[in-house]
């Protein structure tokens, strides 16, 4: 992956994130006779880069299925829980928003330890054991027998769910080049946009019918059958690990325990890369001004995306009179939004990466990747003060159900964007730097939602989401600033990391 034969970087020697963002990548090759182990040549077929194109979209969609279920099921409760608080007689709004957003909270503790044990072990077996655990402990949810019980099991269930969020940015770097990133990061992400929005208008029909408990027993079977699947016929992809399996094989059939993968530090560095990698997310996070700026913008919206999750069942019901089980369909303006968002996304990054290479005489920057995501960014604001006023004015129910389309829509390209941008600038890490943005929105997506009932019992819907609204406009030129300096702290930076 462009990676340089040892961690050591000198004056004539680039990082390995340099040489990426410039185009100049070069795979390492073996060299026996500085016992080195790399791939055969740069058209390795072992090589996951060089896979066949349906045997990397395959994977992809492996993945990518497991990151449906699982964001999926963070949202699937949040229409049914006024029922599990009722039989359990629970009076207080925070304890039964907890029992949806308590999923969350392990998508902040899951990530942290996955990620960087997927760069040291590989994506599948960490995949493999904890989509395993998230099918269990749906088990206990649909089981327990107290509101603290069942909250404590949602915990656990994220933190099994989010293995899928943590690995799946590696596995678009480990198989695609960055001009086919922009497709792959559109499928990949479709997954925790569109898994939220479908959540509530299954969950408000499963729970009405047959009862809250069968949300989770549903959950069980999709995600016991396509953990299966995933288990069968998902392959490693993670280049270290391959190459590192393959000196192991080398040592012992050619007798030479001195064999060492080229993707590794040195032999009096390991104990030190062990530790820095186990904290690279949070590294990533605290040390990497790109990062963190862009954890902090995902992190506002994908909050925002949620308070809008856990209130609109509210709003549709106290406003318009619809009953429990088609207040979900109130999310249809999000998910047609994401749907179109992820088609206009798809068509258009990739194209415009090739674009600006050529403009750049061939050379690839990453910060080509954020040109896109003004254009989408503006659509949040609007849709904040048309769906909020809608509701406020009492408008026919089509009106702020057709407000949140934009809002869908411009989520999916600021999510594109600038987690494909992270990955371009930090390949090597690519799970750390999904992780770090994945711990940072998931807590704002836990918390957030939290003030959406006293805000709106303050401000009324107007003037609340107007709040929201003017939150996401000044957000807008942040993409903006990225592309002016985001090359200038990704070199200052890098050498920290």
């Amino acid at each position: 992956m462009g990676v340089p034969l040892n961690d050591r970087r000198t004056d004539d020697q680039p990082d390995a994130e340099a040489a990426l963002s410039r185009g100049t990548e070069q795979y390492p090759v073996t060299d026996l006779d500085k016992g080195l182990v790399g791939w055969e040549s740069q058209d390795d077929p072992q090589n996951p880069r060089n896979y066949p194109a349906a045997r990397k979209w395959f994977l992809l969609a492996l993945v990518s299925l497991i990151t449906l279920i699982s964001p999926f099921a963070s949202s699937v409760f949040a229409s049914a829980a006024v029922f599990a608080g009722e039989e359990f007689g629970i009076t207080s709004p925070i304890l039964e928003t907890f029992s949806v957003t308590g999923y969350l909270f392990g998508y902040i503790a899951g990530p942290l330890l996955f990620s960087p044990l997927s760069e040291l072990f590989g994506r599948t077996i960490v995949l493999n054991i904890a989509t395993t655990s998230f099918v269990l402990f749906q088990v206990g949810c649909a089981l327990a027998p107290s509101i603290r019980a069942l909250i404590g099991f949602r915990l656990l269930t994220g933190i099994g769910g989010s293995a899928c969020l943590a690995t799946g940015g590696g596995v678009v770097s480990d198989l695609f080049v960055a001009e086919e990133r922009g497709l792959a990061m559109s499928i990949y992400s479709a997954g925790p946009l569109f898994g939220p929005v479908l959540g509530p208008i299954c969950g408000g029909f499963i729970a009405e019918g047959a009862g809250w408990r069968w949300v989770f027993w549903i959950l069980v079977i999709a995600g016991g059958t396509l953990t299966s699947l995933v288990v069968i016929f998902n392959r490693e992809t993670n280049p270290t690990v391959l190459i590192r399996r393959k000196t192991a094989r080398l040592q012992k059939s050619l007798d030479r325990p001195d064999l060492r993968s080229c993707y590794d530090v040195q032999n009096n560095k390991q104990q030190l890369s062990l530790s820095r990698r186990l904290s690279m997310p949070l590294q990533l996070l605290f040390r990497s001004p790109i990062v963190s700026m862009i954890a902090i913008y995902i992190a506002i919206v994908y909050g925002c995306l949620y308070l809008l999750f856990t209130t609109m069942t509210d709003v549709f019901q106290n406003t318009y009179h619809w009953s429990i089980d088609i207040s979900g369909l109130s999310n249809i303006g999000i998910g047609v939004g994401f749907i179109i968002g992820q088609l206009v996304f798809g068509m258009l990054s990739d194209r415009t990466i090739v674009r600006h290479k050529q403009r750049n005489n061939g050379e690839y920057e990453p910060e080509m990747r954020l040109s896109l995501s003004p254009y989408f960014a503006i659509c949040l604001p609007v849709s904040f003060f048309w769906y909020g006023w809608s509701v406020e004015a009492k408008t026919h129910w089509i009106v702020p159900i057709i407000g949140l389309f934009p809002f869908g829509f411009g989520i999916v390209g600021i999510f594109g964007t600038l987690q494909t941008y992270v990955i371009d600038s930090y390949p090597r890490y690519a799970a750390s730097g999904t992780a770090a943005i994945t711990v940072t929105r998931s807590l704002f997506g836990a918390l957030l939602p939290l003030a959406g009932s006293p805000m709106y019992a303050a401000l009324g819907y107007g003037w609340g989401n107007s709040l929201l609204g003017f939150i996401t406009l000044a957000l807008i030129p942040l993409p903006l600033v990225f592309g002016r300096v985001g090359k200038v702290l990704r070199r200052r930076f890098s050498a920290d990391i």
